[in-house]
């Protein structure tokens, strides 16, 4: 099974993930913009048995704005690893454009009605998550 690794900025943490994401998908929502400094993430879900942090583990710290959402960054240089969503999704979001030769491939975008960046790729664009996700499944127009 393929192994990806990553790390943070300065290389202090590293972390390995196993075989492929669950889920690839652009994020819209405002808690990700303001985390990434950004108008979309790049999220990449992993059941929470094939994400190990290899390094660093003392260099990390986490913050969550919102219960079940541990946005992990390195303490040395404050790069972003991921964030774990295993108590409420079952799934850690390790940060795609952390690791190396990962091709990133996004099936959807998800809670797209609070988009800044209207996108025209073809991609599905739910209002907030798809069903199996929790959502209300709704699609939005590109």
């Amino acid at each position: 099974m393929k192994v990806y690794k990553g790390s943070c900025m300065c290389g202090t943490v590293k972390v390995e993930v196993e075989g492929e994401p669950t889920v690839m998908a652009v994020c819209h929502c405002k808690l990700c913009r303001a985390w990434s400094a950004s108008p979309i993430t790049g999220a990449s879900l992993w059941t929470p048995d094939k994400v190990k942090i290899t390094a660093g583990q003392d260099n990390t710290a986490s913050y969550a704005h919102v219960e079940g959402h541990d946005r992990t960054w390195c303490t040395n240089c404050g790069g972003h690893v991921l964030t774990d969503h295993s108590t409420t999704y079952q799934a850690i979001d390790v940060y795609a454009s952390i690791l190396e030769d990962f091709e990133y491939k996004p099936a959807m975008h998800v809670n797209y009605e609070s988009s800044v960046l209207p996108m025209k790729d073809g991609l599905p664009k739910f209002k907030d998550f798809p069903k199996e996700m929790g959502g209300s499944g709704d699609l939005l127009d590109e």
